[in-house]
């Protein structure tokens, strides 16, 4: 198998969807490519066919390479739960919460699951494309690194560079990235990316050429700024969602340790919703569905809901009759109480929740993960869903005998899942993915509405699949994508 690594000079700097549209490229090649990040920090997950779970950023690359998810994609994902703290899941599956210190002792051996999933690849497929996480060139985090150069180092594959020109000051991250390297690392540097370029390109040459020169490795070209490029983030929220003619205005409380807020990328590019992410300070206002998402720490999460003061307009919009949704961590929040015997996020055994369903929650080691499929049962209808679980808490309570989901078949034997109010105002699941599905999608708006609009779902799935081919085109336009395929050190 052939590897090839795409690191950046900062974060968000294009590594994920540089390595996207490479993969898309390697199909349209006859390749059999795997997508592959040795360690991932994100809140942003997807679930693997064997229950295991990867950073979402490696189960979209995996969709462009158009292959099944699989847990050695990302052998190593952290998943924060404090500023210091994370929890460690090693192949697919959670194996203890660490602090930051704590973890850099344990990467020698996190480097071993690492390159046990990189050599299981190499029996499976023709080609690795490999993201990098942040920066190589962090001076204090390169001590037993595995995400970038420790990595590249170890298997000896050739690296890119890819540097953000829209931030600024791009010349200087590039050199100044290369210059902090080892000369071993300089040497598996095989070439640079700009990104997000706007304007003449005839304005850049010199300062391409000048590069290249004092580098003495090439450019492989330089991608143009991709307007509406629309695809699942790995971590950063996009905020605003302008439209005109909105039939529905729905708020989703921006918690601290929000996570899979990808859950709301397809009512974010419906043009007939009017989506709006409610940050710190500020009000919910008028909407006509508020929103509690996951949450990596439900309970210092919950905290924080309340000191926004938004546990009281959140009563105020049911009394008004608007209608709320809690998904997973939100779940557990509308319920009457969330336990943690075990202190798995807090050393508060008992927190009381916002009182709005008749259900506890406790906290516990084992998370569960799946994939399932059911009957969303909201507005006396069953009308089909599918998406993922992931979460550690178990819900009991009456507010379950009224079930969200109907399911066909799970992998636990477990029926049903979630809970509608008796008064049709609330409900709750622990589903994520529920409005990708346009169907779905489409009997949930129309119960945020009271059905007094005409609302479709939006098909995720397939602009993503429109998206991912205008990805690999832009890069087969503007890369020297033969010479890329051929790097080697």
């Amino acid at each position: 198998m052939k590897t090839l690594m795409v690191q950046g000079t900062t974060s968000d700097a294009g590594k994920s969807t540089l390595v996207a549209g490479l993969c898309r490229v390697a199909v349209r090649r006859g390749l059999k490519v795997a997508p592959f990040k040795p360690q991932n920090m994100a809140l942003n997950s997807a679930v693997t066919p064997c229950g295991g779970e990867i950073g979402r950023a490696q189960a979209l690359q995996a969709m462009a390479a158009k292959v099944p998810l699989s847990v050695d994609f990302n052998p190593i994902l952290l998943k924060p739960n404090s500023d210091t703290g994370a929890q460690v899941i090693v192949h697919g599956q959670a194996l203890t919460n660490m602090e930051a210190g704590k973890y850099h002792d344990y990467k020698a051996v996190a480097m071993q699951a690492v390159i046990e999933s990189h050599e299981r690849l190499g029996q499976a497929y023709q080609y690795c494309m490999v993201e990098g996480a942040g920066s190589p060139a962090e001076i204090n985090l390169r001590e037993n690194d595995i995400a970038n150069m420790g990595f590249a180092c170890k298997v000896e594959c050739p690296v890119i560079i890819i540097a953000d020109i829209d931030k600024g000051g791009v010349f200087a991250h590039l050199v100044g990235t290369l210059a902090l390297l080892s000369e071993q690392e300089q040497d598996l540097v095989q070439g640079f990316v700009i990104n997000r370029f706007r304007g003449d390109i005839g304005l850049l040459q010199s300062g391409l050429d000048w590069l290249e020169n004092y580098t003495g490795k090439p450019v492989l070209g330089v991608l143009p700024y991709l307007h509406d490029l629309a695809l699942d983030a790995e971590d950063a929220i996009t905020i605003e969602n302008r439209t005109d003619d909105a039939q529905l205005r729905v708020a989703v409380l921006l918690l601290p340790h929000i996570s899979n807020h990808t859950d709301f990328d397809s009512l974010r590019l419906n043009s007939k919703v009017d989506l709006r992410y409610v940050r710190h300070g500020e009000k919910i206002g008028s909407v006509d569905l508020i929103v509690i998402p996951g949450s990596k720490n439900v309970i210092n999460d919950l905290a924080f809901l309340r000191s926004e003061g938004w546990d009281k307009e959140i009563n105020r919009h049911i009394r008004y009759q608007g209608k709320v949704l809690g998904i997973c961590g939100g779940l557990q929040m509308l319920g009457q109480e969330i336990t943690d015997p075990l202190n798995i996020e807090s050393t508060q055994v008992r927190t009381q929740a916002l009182g709005l369903a008749a259900l506890t929650t406790e906290l516990g080691e084992k998370k569960q993960l799946t994939n399932v499929s059911g009957q969303c049962l909201l507005n006396g209808k069953a009308v089909a869903i599918s998406g993922y679980e992931i979460h550690c808490g178990q819900s009991r309570g009456e507010a379950l005998a009224q079930p969200f989901i109907a399911f066909d078949e799970h992998p636990l034997g477990i029926q049903k899942d979630g809970f509608i109010s008796n008064d049709n105002l609330i409900a709750g699941t622990y589903l994520h993915g529920l409005f990708d599905n346009p169907v779905a999608s489409r009997a949930i708006l129309q119960w945020a509405c009271d059905e007094q609009f005409d609302l479709d779902g939006f098909d995720l799935a397939q602009h993503r699949e429109v998206q991912l081919d205008r990805l690999a085109d832009m890069c087969e336009q503007h890369l020297d994508i033969d010479k890329i395929f051929e790097l080697k050190v």
